[in-house]
């Protein structure tokens, strides 16, 4: 927010400190009050300290129609207030309203906090309470209204107000008389205005003043709907590239007839608009600075000569005081007459105040006039306004039992009802309008005769709405404005049933103005709950609470933000529905993607879309840029430049709030050339230099740093010509290049290069920039551990007036404790552990007294797990969640207090043992502080006793000092949360062997080798036997019978995995020795989505695979003996992709691929192509019950072959599970491949379908995804895959 320091005299006060006592002096006749109890209790003895009469004033009722006035004699500045019970009595006030006043007509309500304040008054008759006004008021005349008081006694006050003298000079406008201020030089061009005046109008529209030049510049305010808008032209072009003008709108029912301030601040394009000490800053549009203004600017009007399209805008109709232009003082010139009013209108100096009087509805008033009875003409007229799309404005019975008359507003519409009962019962219903309820005054004008009846909105006769059904009219004696008695209620009217909250003036009935006066003073009619000669409506969207654009809208009572589209949820559209970087995503078990991040959390800077790459401990996040890399740069004339211009996919703010949080940031520079020299190294001025953030210039290359006017191979000695610092500075006829990283943060992002050394024949140049890259959250992991009970961390004070919103995450063994603690003078904040660990508190108090908001866990919070605060309140609500436990919300009360005042430091960890991650800080964070705090360390552990789920399949969750990293090596899975495949496509007679001891091992080594330990690997296998094995794996294949799976051993003992000629899928035990003893064992299979089937090894089977020896994948490559049928199935060998393949604690694809401690285990025939056939998704559905060949009809059901072993000719315990799977798709693949084959058969010629560029290609796969680019979608919709 900028400002400058003019000052500007918006008023005079006779003393500076401007709290001087008001009433002490004034006479008894300066003293009004609605009654008085008798002669010794008048107003006139209502004052501070004094004992005349009865000691103070008391009315004649105690009720709330009681009120006290003062009458200054003149126009005072008011600064506060003061009250007193009645002396030595039981008589005091408790709660009090104040209202202020010009004329003693036409109330305001004093308001504070957006809402018209309630005063606490006295608990006793003696004791003073004084009451320092937020901000000071300007009027001739205070009321004090009582609101409440001491039950035991009745109302009794005393009274002082402090402030001081006002003087003002006042120019009254008639709504045609404009006030010209003629510049001396006839041009007036200015870099700096300072603007300032009050006004008063009862109107809607009207220009305050206004300015042009002949170039296109101007400056006016106007009112328009009774909100101030600032219309604002620094200069626009012909042709269309530069728009200067900028509109601004602020406040809101600014035609209340009250004195409203404005001010009006420019340097340059720099705008402050202050109005009614609300201040709205803004840049204008366009490239221009200063203001081309002719010969005037005009107050109260446009100028007569002013453009015909100006002609439709109304001069201002109202009063003006303190008008200061540029340090000229037009109020003063006017009235010494050195300025010539133009010759429409009159000016005046006195200020003309309205005759209308406005009455004020609540929920519960009414409003009863008299009419003319038994007329055949009905006829009301009122203008009318209020937030509310419902409520009843009037009802009137006829004469006669004729009916009656019912005007509401319905949804913003005007509804009308007669009820006509001579006959029968019917009813017309007529309406106009719409939108209404918009705090505006709409005017209503309805007549009805026999037969006859039309509605006119607003005097628009166009629009009226009329009705010619069967009529009979005859007035009564009542109309009800407002409401109703509630007498009334039982009578069987169809009354509307909102009471109307709003207020209304211009009250005619049967054509007679009401005189509402004459209602107060009980002369005429009768009212209840109503406020005469004064309209108290407030407008809750101005200033707005709804945050980052959300749209408000109101009731009476209450406002509500409409966040749709903003990116923001809320009550008040305040948080950030997106996460604040990719360290969060992390956080959550996201993988790398594109998200939406929101770096500054709820702050104005808004969502940026960013590429996260989390394949590393720490994340990196990247913001890319739409230039291409290796730009090719054009020739320039000697005296240009050449620029390259980046747009990055977000704003420098955002960036900015990147790379400050961030651990480190780097973004990649590359400069080709040709005969283009860079630096002009070692000592001349550069040629080429990039800028950065806050648009500086810098003169240093990638891999070089700041204030290093040299390139990464100046750094490191090894440019082409050492006489040089950069390689494309030795000026060479040959393509030369500089590139590298730059990496200092706080310059960071590159936004320009120019390029300077092109305007030689032959000079040529490329220039590459990468996106910015940054690493890690500072703000994210920004941690502390509370070691002692006394422990606390400070800081400086929360800041939180109006909206404000607290997070972080906490784990902890106590069972108590203060998160953290900010105190005010009674204002307070603070959050809490208590009631042994299940309740997390929220109270705070922002002067309405204490409030506290509580979530209960069913379960204790103290279990040293990370668990997630959310606490946040407005001027809306306060909410409060913990975890995923429902959120605990309290609404803020419609009046009373809304800003949180606070002044001490506030106090993170006092009393607390326990650790605390927050997300957002500033630049001091806990972690910083903690490093000089004792008893509190920086950085916390623990992360994965919550945030272990995350590492999957069996991925080991390893604890850091900022975090977790997930441990796959002993899986067979890759990435930030071994969920990513490694998977390898297997061509025709490829195969791979890992051995399961290391080249050179003696096999009586194996004994002390652990490698296939299905358990943990630190217990040593005794003779290397395995009593259980674990296989995992997923295949695709479109050929069979192959070998998919072998392991082998020094003993008869094998294990496989085999589809056979049929498609079946086989997994073959060979586990025999006749001397060996046998128990019963047991084996578990699940085939993709099918459910899992346990199988019982036949009695004679031993219990453990003595000695393995090697695993193969894909084909069987073993000396010694192999059983027939997969000796049979080994040729040619598999073909397709296999993945995701673990054997215990095995994943021989995994050490083929990546480099690890098991790599040297792994032999491979053929070349190995990585693959990610293994990501796609499964492609066999589950089955149906009845069509399912694995499902058991019931629990004593046999799984197929149970007990039974396949013989094969030799004499040897072997077992044989046939997977019963449907092959009707392999069968009808094979009879297609028959056909197509039979169908391209040529003598003499010879057929391929080998992709073309084959022979550039890297592998087969390379080679078709070169040639179709549509090979992998391809692939994906033929294959078919098995998870096993």
């Amino acid at each position: 927010m900028k400002s400058w320091d003019h000052k500007v005299n918006l008023f005079s006060c006779v003393s500076e400190k401007c709290d001087e006592p008001l009433i002490s002096a004034l006479p008894h006749s300066s003293f009004r009050s609605s009654s008085s109890m008798t002669s010794s209790y008048v107003p006139g003895y209502a004052k501070l300290n004094k004992r005349g009469g009865a000691g103070g004033w008391s009315p004649s009722d105690s009720d709330h129609y009681q009120w006290l006035q003062v009458d200054f004699g003149s126009r005072k500045q008011i600064s506060a207030i003061a009250t007193q019970g009645r002396y030595s009595s039981s008589d005091w006030v408790t709660q009090y309203r104040m209202l202020y006043s010009d004329t003693g007509r036409n109330w305001k309500p004093y308001h504070q906090d957006g809402n018209i304040w309630a005063f606490p008054g006295n608990t006793n008759s003696d004791s003073v309470v004084r009451h320092d006004l937020q901000h000071p008021v300007i009027a001739r005349y205070v009321r004090i209204v009582p609101l409440d008081w001491n039950g035991e006694g009745q109302i009794g006050l005393r009274i002082e107000v402090y402030g001081c003298s006002y003087w003002a000079d006042v120019i009254n406008f008639d709504g045609h008389v404009v006030l010209p201020y003629r510049f001396r030089n006839k041009k007036m061009k200015t870099l700096k205005d300072v603007i300032s005046l009050k006004f008063k109008t009862s109107e809607s529209e009207g220009v305050i003043f206004h300015g042009e030049g002949q170039q296109g510049d101007y400056i006016t305010l106007e009112l328009k709907k009774a909100k101030l808008v600032l219309n604002l032209n620094l200069g626009s072009n012909q042709l269309g590239s530069i728009f200067g003008h900028t509109s601004v709108t602020t406040g809101s029912l600014l035609d209340d007839h009250h004195w409203h301030s404005i001010i009006i601040e420019r340097h340059g394009r720099n705008i402050n608009l202050t109005l009614d000490r609300h201040m709205q800053h803004f840049r204008t549009n366009g490239e221009f600075d200063y203001l081309d203004l002719d010969y005037e600017i005009t107050f109260g009007g446009m100028p007569f000569s002013g453009k015909p399209s100006s002609n439709s805008r109304k001069n201002f109709k109202g009063c003006m005081e303190t008008i200061n232009y540029n340090g000229n003082n037009i109020t003063d010139l006017a009235k010494r007459k050195k300025l010539e009013p133009s010759n429409v209108g009159n000016l005046s100096f006195s200020c003309v105040e309205p005759h209308t009087v406005p009455v004020f509805f609540n929920a519960t008033s009414y409003l009863e006039v008299p009419g003319r009875p038994s007329q055949d003409l009905f006829s009301v007229s009122f203008l009318f306004r209020t937030w509310n799309p419902n409520g009843l404005l009037l009802l009137s019975n006829f004469a006669d039992d004729l009916g009656n008359v019912e005007i509401d507003i319905n949804e913003g519409k005007v509804s009308v009802h007669i009820n006509v009962t001579q006959v029968k019962k019917n009813r017309i219903d007529i309406s106009s309008g719409s939108g209404l309820n918009d705090g505006q005054w709409h005017e209503v004008r309805f007549l009805t005769k026999e037969n006859f009846a039309v509605l006119t909105i607003d005097g628009d006769e166009a629009s009226a709405v009329r009705t010619n059904s069967p009529l009979q009219v005859k007035t009564g004696e009542k109309y009800y404005f407002g409401g109703f008695p509630v007498q009334m209620n039982e009578s069987d009217h169809s009354l509307f049933e909102h009471s109307f909250q709003g207020c209304m003036k211009s009250i005619h009935v049967d054509d007679q103005l009401v005189d509402l006066h004459a209602v107060e003073q009980g002369e005429l009619g009768s009212f209840a709950n109503v406020t005469i000669d004064m309209c108290a409506i407030i407008d809750r969207c101005v200033p707005n609470h709804c945050e980052h654009d959300g749209k408000c809208t109101q009731t009476w009572e209450s406002f509500k933000c409409t966040c749709d589209g903003t990116n923001y949820s809320g009550a008040t559209c305040h948080n950030s529905i997106y996460e604040l970087s990719c360290e969060a995503y992390k956080h959550l078990g996201k993988t790398s993607n594109y998200y939406w991040i929101d770096p500054d959390g709820s702050g104005t800077l808004g969502p940026l879309k960013v590429y996260c790459n989390m394949t590393e401990d720490k994340v990196w996040t990247t913001v890319y840029h739409d230039l291409q890399m290796q730009a090719a740069v054009g020739g320039n004339s000697p005296d240009k430049l050449s620029v390259l211009q980046l747009n990055y996919s977000a704003t420098m703010d955002q960036i900015s709030a990147i790379t400050s949080s961030a651990e480190y940031c780097e973004q990649f520079i590359s400069y080709s050339c040709k005969m283009s020299r860079l630096l002009n190294t070692p000592e001349g001025n550069p040629y080429t230099w990039w800028v950065g953030k806050a648009n500086e210039k810098h003169y240093y290359w990638g891999g070089s740093g700041p204030g290093i006017q040299k390139c990464a191979c100046g750094i490191e000695r090894n440019c082409t010509d050492p006489k040089y610092y950069c390689n494309c500075d030795a000026d060479y006829k040959q393509w030369r290049k500089d590139s590298g990283m730059l990496s200092y943060k706080e310059h960071l992002p590159v936004s320009q290069v120019v390029i300077g050394d092109l305007d030689r024949p032959g000079s040529e140049a490329k220039v590459s920039v990468g996106p910015v890259r940054c690493q890690g959250d500072r703000n994210y992991w920004n941690a502390a551990s509370f070691i002692t009970s006394s422990s606390y961390l400070h800081f400086s004070t929360f800041q939180g007036e109006t909206s404000a919103d607290i997070s972080f995450y906490f784990k902890t063994s106590a069972s108590d404790g203060v998160f953290l603690e900010n105190l005010g003078n009674t204002d307070f904040i603070k959050l809490e552990l208590k009631c042994n660990a299940t309740e997390v508190s929220f109270s705070f108090d922002v002067g309405n007294g204490p409030v506290e908001i509580v979530v209960r866990s069913p379960n204790p919070l103290n279990d040293d797990q990370w668990h997630r605060v959310s606490a946040e309140r407005n001027v809306k609500q306060a909410s409060l969640q913990v975890d995923q436990l429902p959120l605990e919300v309290r609404k803020a009360p419609t009046e009373g207090h809304t800003r949180l005042e606070l002044y001490s430091q506030l106090y993170v960890g006092k009393m607390w043992r326990g650790q605390l991650g927050f997300d957002e800080w500033g630049d001091v964070g806990p972690e910083e502080r903690a490093k000089v705090t004792p008893g509190v360390k920086p950085g916390c552990s623990g992360h994965c006793t919550s945030y272990g789920m995350y590492c999957a399949n069996g991925g080991k969750c390893v604890e850091k000092y900022n975090g977790y990293s997930c441990d796959c090596s002993k899986t067979a899975y890759d990435g930030p949360f071994c969920i990513k495949d490694v998977g390898a496509f297997f061509e025709e007679g490829m195969w791979l062997r890992y051995n399961f001891h290391s080249p050179g091992t003696s096999v009586k080594d194996l004994v002390s080798r652990t490698l296939l330990s299905s358990a943990d690997p630190e217990i040593t296998a005794p003779d290397l036997s395995l009593n259980k094995e674990e296989l995992s794996f997923s295949f695709s294949t479109t050929k069979f019978p192959c070998v998919l799976f072998y392991v082998s051993s020094y003993t008869p003992d094998f294990m496989a995995v085999l589809v056979n000629p049929t498609g079946n899928l086989q997994i073959r035990y060979n586990l025999g020795d006749q001397f060996k003893i046998l128990i019963i064992s047991f084996l578990f299979l699940q085939l993709d989505h099918y459910p899992p089937t346990s199988y019982s090894l036949p009695a004679t089977s031993d219990t453990q695979f003595n000695s393995p020896k090697a695993l193969f994948l894909g084909k069987v490559i073993e000396i010694g003996k192999i059983d027939q049928d997969i000796y049979k199935y080994n040729t040619p060998g598999f073909t397709g992709c296999l993945s995701r393949v673990q054997f215990n604690q095995i994943a021989p694809l995994k050490a083929a691929l990546r480099p690890t401690n098991t790599s040297s285990h792994v032999h491979i025939q053929g070349e190995l192509v990585e693959s990610n056939c293994g990501a796609s998704p499964l492609t066999i559905p589950p089955m149906s019950a009845a069509t399912d060949p694995w499902h058991l009809d019931s629990a004593s059901a046999d799984f197929p072959y149970n007990g039974q072993a396949i013989g094969d000719g030799v004499n040897r315990n072997s077992a044989i599970i046939g997977g019963v799977i449907a092959v009707v798709i392999f069968t009808i693949l094979c009879t297609l491949v028959f056909l197509i084959r039979y169908m391209f058969r040529h003598k003499g010629t010879y057929h391929t379908n080998e992709a073309k560029g084959a022979e550039s290609a890297e592998s087969a796969d390379a080679a078709i995804m070169n040639n179709d680019p549509n090979f992998t979608e391809t692939i994906d919709e033929s294959k078919k895959e098995w998870l096993i």
